[in-house]
């Protein structure tokens, strides 16, 4: 097989890249300030490449993609023209990858890293004498900030987390950025999302911080407001969905030790909205965590909290309803 060189412009979805002579590695922060993004660089979020993809035009009909052994069990996932055709189970030790039969046209194949585990890829490997090209991704760039909820480790594939499913179905550049157990409203990410280019920005917040007990009533909606007109600094007009935290029986009403429930939260992120509305924000938009997952969908949620496979394509066609129906016009594709 052919070696394809490791190219920055291979990798799609990635904040930054960690080169070194043996590998390269994505992150979802910037890897030369990684020790800002403390603790531990998100408490070890940052390096899991959740909507990562290695992304290429070529007519071979097959791609081996070779990674530093891997640490766990996962799952990586090969689309061709945007389609799924093969998710590859790797053991844990494994140092290759190698998807066949892909078909002898030339075509966008797409390998979704895994959105649980570290990859550092140490080469891409074509059929000797195939012809391939790196693409420039001209979509519309859509970040999406979140908890674990956003990273979805429960999804059945790399590809099939909702933020995945409705960036290719709205045709749209994802950059994933949830973090499992570690939405809690940072200054640095919010700086972060603030100098990344943006055409959509969606942030889904406050389930870790209830569970965390992380901000209480006195400073989460100072927290919210803070982080907002931090992007805001650059991102001054971008279409801005606020999302409120989806149903979790258990945090609804039962405050925790600050004095904040779901319900809570849902209200004063409401509030912030029409508050920063009410000072000349013409594009940020609420989405109501129960509208999108409510009650009705708890049987898709086996320990109660995070959506199964299945509930998170519901998760993908309730927001894409939801912010066609919300933000003006009904599409982002016409900011």
């Amino acid at each position: 097989m052919q070696q394809v060189p490791l190219s920055e412009k291979l990798f799609h979805g990635a904040v930054s890249l960690e080169k070194t002579k043996e590998f390269v590695k994505p992150w979802r922060i910037p890897f030369d300030q990684k020790d800002l993004f403390v603790p531990a660089c998100i408490n070890g979020q940052a390096e899991l490449p959740a909507g990562i993809r290695v992304t290429l035009r070529s007519n071979t009909e097959s791609i081996k993609i070779a990674i530093v052994e891997a640490t766990e069990f996962m799952q990586m996932d090969c689309l061709i023209d945007g389609i799924l055709v093969k998710t590859a189970y790797i053991s844990k030790g494994e140092t290759t990858v190698l998807f066949n039969s892909l078909g002898s046209q030339m075509k966008v194949i797409e390998l979704y890293l895994s959105q649980k585990v570290p990859v550092a890829v140490t080469g891409i490997y074509l059929d000797e004498g195939s012809e391939w090209e790196v693409i420039e991704d001209s979509r519309l760039q859509w970040i999406t900030y979140g908890s674990s909820i956003t990273h979805c480790y429960y999804s059945h594939s790399p590809s099939q987390t909702w933020p995945t499913l409705v960036a290719n179905e709205l045709d749209l550049n994802l950059t994933c950025l949830g973090y499992s157990g570690n939405c809690h409203l940072e200054p640095m990410v919010a700086r972060m999302i603030r100098d990344l280019p943006a055409d959509f920005i969606s942030l889904c917040v406050g389930i870790n911080i209830v569970g965390g007990k992380t901000l209480s009533e006195r400073t989460f909606s100072s927290a919210l407001i803070g982080f907002i007109q931090t992007i805001r600094d650059v991102q001054k007009d971008v279409p801005l969905a606020i999302i409120s935290p989806i149903f979790h029986r258990e945090r609804e009403q039962q405050e925790n030790e600050v004095g904040l429930s779901l319900e809570k939260v849902r209200v004063e992120i409401l509030q912030v909205v029409n508050t920063l509305k009410k000072y000349g924000d013409k594009n940020i938009y609420y989405i109501d965590g129960l509208e999108m997952f409510g009650e009705e969908y708890e049987k898709w949620m086996p320990d109660g909290l995070h959506p199964d496979g299945d509930g998170d394509k519901i998760l993908a066609a309730r927001f894409r309803q939801m912010i066609e129906s919300t933000i003006p016009q009904g599409n982002i594709r016409k900011y």
